[in-house]
Order: structure tokens, then sequence, then C-alpha cells
């Protein structure tokens, strides 16, 4: 955890809405410069808003990655991509220590359902990947596999951090499952950059308020809990 500043909280959370009703506007108005610059400031604000919540640093690094991607895939290229994919990886690698370490059992720690929730998000996973296979460029095939498998791990290791993380996983997916689509040259819906990145902000916000609220950080404006007295301290 960082020192909180309450008083930056609420305007970089309004910063991060404006930015990305801007980034959504210009992405349907066909703006596309207005897009391109607006795209990599989304996460650093997000991160800068965790940050002045006292929240995980680790959680400002997850968002900071996905910055990292957001700017290697507006470049464009099969190499770049690559090391855009790498670096939302390194991002979910993030998700996935923070949800260990804040977060709960899934389904309140019981076996049968957390089973039965474990084997959907695998089939989730098996079906895209064998759907998506035979239309991925051949080079891109293992690495979108490895990437997916990691996503899907992230996806399912959200709900240890409530129901809001959980949609943030399933955001993710959708949002990464829609580019991987257009790399298989599907048919793809109208405004296709609009409804990734729609999915995507909504996941990278609902995931941080996730991960806020399952580590006690506290609500935009609550009194910071006093720290439990020791037994024996000295008074002063």
């Amino acid at each position: 955890m960082v020192a909180r500043l309450p008083a930056a909280v609420r305007p970089l959370l309004c910063a991060f809405v404006v930015l990305s009703v801007v980034h959504l506007g210009a992405l349907l108005a066909g703006v596309t410069a207005v897009a391109q610059v607006t795209k990599p400031a989304l996460m650093p604000v997000l991160a800068g808003y965790v940050l002045a919540r006292g929240g995980p640093v680790l959680l400002a690094g997850a968002l900071l990655c996905g910055c990292g991607g957001d700017t290697f895939l507006q470049i464009g290229g099969d190499t770049v991509f690559l090391v855009g994919m790498g670096s939302f990886a390194a991002g979910h690698v993030c998700y996935l220590l923070l949800f260990a370490r804040h977060g709960t059992a899934p389904a309140g720690g019981r076996r049968a359902p957390t089973a039965g929730l474990a084997a959907g998000y695998g089939l989730l996973l098996a079906g895209t990947v064998a759907l998506l296979w035979p239309d991925l460029p051949a080079e891109l095939r293992i690495p979108v596999a490895g990437y997916s498998l990691l996503l899907t791990a992230m996806a399912f290791g959200a709900l240890r951090a409530g129901l809001g993380a959980a949609a943030g996983g399933l955001f993710f997916l959708l949002s990464d499952t829609l580019i991987a689509t257009g790399i298989a040259h599907w048919p793809q819906l109208p405004a296709p950059q609009f409804w990734i990145m729609l999915t995507y902000t909504a996941a990278q916000f609902a995931l941080a308020a996730g991960v806020l609220r399952a580590a006690a950080v506290p609500a935009p404006g609550a009194a910071p809990q006093p720290a439990p007295a020791v037994p024996g301290a000295a008074v002063r």
C-alpha cells in the first residue's frame, strides 16, 4: 500500500471517465488522432487513481502493463503485437498475485462449485482456441493460445476478488477475443475498435475496483481506520 492522497482521488477518477468517453467517442467518429493520443493515457490515469486511494503498488503496475500493451498494439506488425501481448500478459500475472494476496477462495471455498467454475472457464478457453486456431496466422497460433491460457487463469482468479472483479475478468476475455477474431479475419461488428475498447476499459476499472475492495482500501471520502492498539504499548 502507499500513502493516500484524498484530494487527488476524485479528479483522477473524473479524468479517467472523461478520457474514456473522449476515446470511445473518437473511435465512433473516426477521429484517429484523438483516439491514438487518448488510448495510452487511460491506464496511467487509472493507476494514479489507485495510488491516490492508497491501493497496492502491484495493482498500479498491472494497469501500467496494460498501458504498454495499448501503446504497442497501436503500432502494428506481428513482432510489435507479440511485445504488446507480452505486456498484457505481465499485467495478468500481477493480477493473479493480487488475487492470491487479497482474495478469498471462489464459491466460498466449496470444492464442487469451485471445480464447476474452473471447468466452465476451461471449456470456454478450449472452445475459443479451437475455433480460432485454423484462421490465425501460423506464427501467432502458439503465442495466442499461451496468452489465452494466462488470460483465462486471470479471469478465473478474479472470482477471488468478488463479483465485480469477476465481471472485469469476463470483460477482458471478451475484449481480447474480439481482437483475436480480427486477427483471424472473422466478420466484425461495426466499429470493432469501439467494442474492443469499451469492454477493455470496463474490464480494467472493474478489476481495479475489485482489488481495492478485496484489499480493504478505504472508499473515497472515508476516513482511514485507526491502527489497532498494541497491548502494553506506551501511551504518549
